[in-house]
């Protein structure tokens, strides 16, 4: 079975998250302290989003070719939508 270059970049790029994501719940154990683990959390408010965002544009990069413009357009307006919800909504 061939995987296709850009799915494999994206599913590491997935693996390498959640392995940033148990270092920092096992580093959030070995704290044991709320202000710590809240610390350590807010990191990962930052990287989370960062690697969801290069995931979709590896994605988008590779699917260019086959939509068209109004697409791509309705597609980054989807992810901003979602940046929107996550940081500016209160």
């Amino acid at each position: 079975m061939k995987v296709d270059s850009t799915v494999l970049t994206m599913a590491t790029l997935r693996i390498l998250s959640s392995g940033i994501e148990l270092c920092a719940a096992l580093a959030m154990l070995w704290f044991n302290d709320v202000k710590k683990a809240i610390a350590v959390n807010a990191v990962l408010a930052m990287i989370g989003p960062t690697i969801f965002l290069a995931i979709m544009m590896l994605g988008l990069i590779s699917m260019a070719q086959q939509l068209s413009l109004f697409k791509l357009v309705w597609i980054g307006v989807g992810v901003g939508c979602i940046l929107i919800g996550i940081y500016a909504v209160k």
